[in-house]
């Protein structure tokens, strides 16, 4: 049995966007991935319980790397650059094109991909596409469904329903784990941290 990943511990390693850059692979690996606004950096920060590890930017898409952080001396999570929203130019754009599917097509440590969504919205284009390929490669993945706190409870089941549907309309049961996540309590945190553990095992 594989040791248990507390997140107890957390420590940047480098940021890079070009293969040729990234770290050497010494442990498995969990990708972060989502829309620029989507609660990502907030949420690295609760999980770490460390405030400014992950900068929250009032301008989305301020991430322009992958960024790299060793976890428990034994683990590396990677926050990927948010796509949607990130004013760039298209130079900008293709370099991160490029170095995110360097990443994900060549990474042999690459263990997890947790997906991000906001759960106040339904799934876009972008959204659509980054969760077709990640299928179509076979990654493991684990859907989170950011920001439940700005939500009302009513709202919640039927808004999850319609992030189901929208991701697998032909077949809800292939959907893969999907959780949900507010910063606002710490159970979302020991419920998020339970289920990479679990993945990670598979």
């Amino acid at each position: 049995m594989k040791k248990k990943h507390p997140f107890s511990k957390a420590t940047f390693i480098k940021s890079a966007l070009e293969s040729k850059f990234f770290p050497k692979e010494r442990f498995d690996e969990l990708a972060l991935v989502g829309r620029s606004n989507v609660g990502k950096s907030s949420l690295i920060n609760h999980l770490l319980f460390q405030k400014d590890l992950a900068k929250v930017s009032a301008t989305p898409g301020k991430t322009r790397l992958l960024n790299f952080f060793e976890i428990d001396e034994n683990l590396v999570l990677v926050d990927f650059p948010g796509y949607g929203f990130a004013k760039a130019g298209q130079k900008h754009v293709n370099a991160w094109t490029k170095g995110i599917d360097q990443y994900l097509e060549t990474r042999t440590s690459l263990r997890l991909v947790v997906l991000l969504l906001d759960i106040r919205r339904k799934p876009n284009r972008d959204d659509l596409l980054f969760y077709s390929w990640a299928k179509h490669h076979e990654k493991q993945i684990l859907i989170v469904l950011t920001k439940l706190d700005k939500i009302k409870q009513k709202e919640k089941v039927k808004n999850i329903n319609t992030i189901k549907k929208t991701l697998e309309p032909e077949d809800p049961k292939a959907l893969p784990t999907m959780i949900t996540y507010s910063i606002k309590d710490t159970k979302y945190r020991k419920i998020l941290i339970s289920t990479i553990n679990t993945l990670l095992e598979e």
